[in-house]
């Protein structure tokens, strides 16, 4: 395997960061709009559309053709209130990395260098919730990269640093469908403390949850 580095963010990252949030962060639209397909109401309203194309065509056929051309259009619609998340997230704190996370000496930005090419990234800052709190952001490693650790080492540069630091925990968020985030984060420790549908309409319409895990410093020094 070839070798890489961790090293702190510098602007000339800032591109290639912000690219590999978008990537990572695509690859959950299928799984999360399987989802969606499967709540109840959106059962009901399928049913109800195919019900209706029925009695208008007489004709299970073309009330089946109509139901996967309103999945196609749900599937649109799924798309793009995901990509404007992704967009809100790239104009807040990933709109200017070096201010968000580099100018003081509580939180930082860390990228994965490889033969020259960014392969990954994490951020880390103190949480909202509590002042004794680090919590663990964008966490993110290019798809071909996988499996070779180098997601467990940029949690433990985290770990380190929330130690080195004084704070007591570090915390992070990860959503339902990103289930080998979460055996990662287990894997290395964290348990889950909270869980919660998304602070947003389409999260608490979608019962979309987010599950809180929390690292502690001091029960696993």
């Amino acid at each position: 395997m070839a070798d890489y580095q961790i090293r702190k963010y510098q602007n000339s990252d800032y591109e290639v960061a912000r690219d590999i949030f978008v990537a990572g962060m695509n690859e959950y639209i299928s799984a999360a709009f399987l989802h969606v397909t499967r709540q109840w109401w959106n059962l009901v309203v399928l049913l109800m559309v195919i019900f209706l194309l029925f009695l208008m065509s007489g004709s299970f056929f073309m009330a089946t053709i109509g139901m996967v051309f309103a999945l196609g259009g749900e599937r649109l619609c799924f798309t793009y209130a995901w990509r404007r998340y992704i967009d809100q997230t790239l104009k807040a704190d990933l709109q200017d990395i070096q201010r968000s996370y580099m100018e003081g000496d509580v939180s930082c930005f860390w990228v994965v260098e490889c033969s020259g090419d960014i392969i990954g990234t994490v951020a880390a800052r103190p949480a909202a919730e509590t002042l004794y709190e680090l919590e663990l952001k964008r966490m993110s490693v290019r798809r071909a990269w996988r499996g070779r650790g180098i997601a467990k080492a940029l949690c433990r540069t985290v770990i380190d640093f929330a130690r080195q630091k004084g704070y007591k925990a570090v915390v992070l968020n990860v959503t339902f469908v990103q289930h080998e985030a979460q055996q990662l984060y287990e894997g290395l420790g964290f348990l889950k403390c909270q869980e919660y549908f998304a602070q947003t309409v389409f999260g608490k319409w979608s019962n979309f949850r987010v599950f809180k895990y929390r690292y502690s410093i001091l029960g696993n020094s």
